[in-house]
């Protein structure tokens, strides 16, 4: 290669994947956006109505109720599954035989389909034949997450907890087995105590890891469907209606296909915003510091 010219054949290599992600996500998401802003009577007969179905999708007010839902639920799974995976990955043992048959046994709950997961804790909860609701209810607790909303929030967020608390702790525990050993050696020179190893050491090493995790989740939590829905079906009432249920009632019961696509661009947008203001807090915050 001369000198001063750069050699762009490398590109090349790039362009099936440009050309699969555009068949793959970009065009289908175009096609929702030019939905969204037709009234589809049928194959042949639309009619374009711009923002409207935007503006109804904002003030119905069942868009809303689920959405605050949908939040409540994440936010909830975060503060508990994210605290619950880094104070497992500490107490895993990082140089013993028995690491490896944790690491297996943490990841199975992973490697479970969405539906089965849904379809176990539908067992398990049951207040006639399930472990959880038997056990529950011979301490005298009433406990039914079929009649009550309170317990049908409460199975949803164990069975959440259940299957997705393994994937924050695995990647702490590699991010703790990635922390040179003579780190832990100066804090013990210097009298640290347990809290101050953790605060000073591991913390500040673990950012990217739980950067990592905390996008995963948010975006997993706020898309979460199968599981509630084999679990409650969006009961009792619309109590566990999240939005990716009321929207495929929208789009495959209704067959209304324009709000439809209003409510998928906006619920796209809001998946894309929350996950943009955290990754920018994060990385804002590590520049300052």
């Amino acid at each position: 290669m001369i000198k001063g010219v750069s050699n762009n054949r490398a590109w090349l290599a790039v362009v099936p994947v440009v050309l699969v992600v555009a068949f793959s996500a970009v065009v289908p998401l175009m096609t929702v956006v030019n939905y969204s802003v037709q009234d589809i009577f049928d194959v042949d007969t639309r009619l374009f109505v711009g923002l409207d179905w935007y503006r109804e999708t904002l003030r119905d007010p069942r868009f809303i109720d689920a959405l605050l839902r949908q939040v409540t639920f994440s936010a909830t799974v975060l503060v508990i599954e994210v605290p619950l995976g880094i104070w497992i990955a500490r107490a895993l043992p990082r140089d013993s035989r028995a690491t490896s048959a944790f690491l297996i046994l943490l990841a199975i709950p992973l490697l479970i389909p969405w539906n089965v997961v849904g379809t176990i804790w539908q067992i398990f909860a049951r207040p006639d034949i399930g472990l959880l609701g038997v056990s529950v209810a011979a301490l005298g607790i009433s406990f039914n997450y079929t009649g009550s909303s309170v317990d049908a929030w409460i199975t949803l967020i164990l069975m959440d907890i259940w299957h997705w608390t393994s994937l924050v702790a695995l990647l702490a525990f590699a991010g703790l087995a990635s922390i040179p050993s003579p780190c832990y050696q100066a804090a013990m020179l210097d009298g640290a105590s347990t809290w101050q190893v953790f605060r000073y050491v591991e913390l500040p090493r673990l950012k990217s890891v739980l950067t990592i995790a905390v996008l995963l989740r948010v975006m997993d939590s706020l898309m979460i469907y199968t599981e509630p829905f084999v679990l409650t079906g969006g009961g009792p009432g619309n109590s566990t209606t999240f939005l990716s249920q009321y929207l495929t009632s929208m789009a495959v019961g209704q067959f209304d296909l324009g709000p439809a696509a209003a409510f998928s661009v906006l619920y796209f947008l809001l998946i894309v915003l929350l996950c943009w203001l955290f990754y920018t807090s994060v990385m804002r915050s590590e520049a300052d510091g």
